[in-house]
């Protein structure tokens, strides 16, 4: 198992564990119905640099050689700012200069906005050594606190972000759909 930092050229794979983790979130980013548009966008996202699903943000866990999961984090007062493309793209395609992206994290934390483990991998570890790798780099980077939004109705990824640590602080929503965020404080 080796972690490391996403690449453009992981874009294709990406872009589907991506839509795996977020469902209907995706549609809602892209503004695209059909499922090789929403993959087509996700991947452009994927990459291109300053945007919130950038590679940049991304780090890839790979078993023997096959890209197993992956996580994209950033600090919550980064979001406004990383959402530009895909709020330009969304405003572009619907001729509407008054979209805009929901809150998702609060501006102090170190920002968890998904997690995607490959279903062939599941039941492995990954989830967990994708999460303890966003820990140890949120601590790299001067950050003491992690946070995530995990859907009410996931009791299996609620589970684990529990067994981790994380606590639930509140309850938001994000694309019509009922989100416990949780929060982790980091040594």
């Amino acid at each position: 198992m080796m972690i490391r930092q996403a690449v453009p050229a992981d874009g294709q794979i990406s872009a589907y564990l991506i839509r795996l983790a977020i469902q209907d979130i995706a549609e809602a980013l892209t503004s695209e119905q059909e499922e090789e548009a929403i993959l087509d966008v996700l991947q452009y996202f994927f990459s291109h640099p300053n945007n919130r699903l950038s590679y940049e943000n991304t780090l890839i866990i790979e078993i023997e050689g096959n890209i197993a999961g992956l996580i994209l984090t950033y600090l919550g007062s980064d979001a406004e700012q990383l959402d530009g493309l895909i709020v330009n793209r969304l405003r572009e395609k619907n001729n509407n200069s008054e979209i805009t992206t929901e809150k998702e994290a609060e501006p102090e934390d170190f920002y968890i906005d998904t997690v995607s483990v490959n279903p062939q991998f599941w039941g492995q570890g990954i989830g967990t050594a994708l999460i303890e790798a966003a820990q140890e780099l949120a601590m790299s980077k001067g950050h003491r606190r992690i946070s995530l939004n995990v859907e009410v109705e996931n009791t299996r990824a609620h589970r684990l972000y529990s067994k981790l640590g994380y606590k639930t602080v509140n309850r938001r929503q994000i694309n019509g759909h009922d989100y416990e965020y949780m929060v982790k404080q980091l040594s």
